[in-house]
């Protein structure tokens, strides 16, 4: 049905969070509906201190059963692991 509204996908960042987390779904006619509809419905002990909010049909994702072939190419350049060096510990939690 064409009136249905869109599912949008509700992502968290708690107060001592560092990244955005996927709590759930929900439906709404706009961004902005999502946004006030997914605080209502996710930080109810005002836990969260930023919300994004995507549509599902506009995420694009890799399938599990592509693991490999989208994985194993990093495996051959070690200059992409960070072995070569030490990390200071005043950076912290990276």
């Amino acid at each position: 049905m064409s009136s249905e509204w869109p599912l949008w996908e509700v992502f968290i960042r708690g107060q001592h969070g560092l990244n955005h987390r996927h709590v759930g779904s929900l439906h709404a006619p706009d961004a902005e509906m999502a946004i006030c509809n997914a605080r209502d419905v996710y930080t109810r002990r005002n836990e969260g201190v930023s919300i994004w909010v995507v549509k599902s049909n506009e995420i694009t994702a890799s399938a599990p059963s592509e693991k490999g072939p989208l994985f194993e190419p990093s495996n051959s350049k070690i200059y992409r692991h960070p072995t070569f060096f030490d990390i200071p510990a005043e950076v912290g939690h990276m």
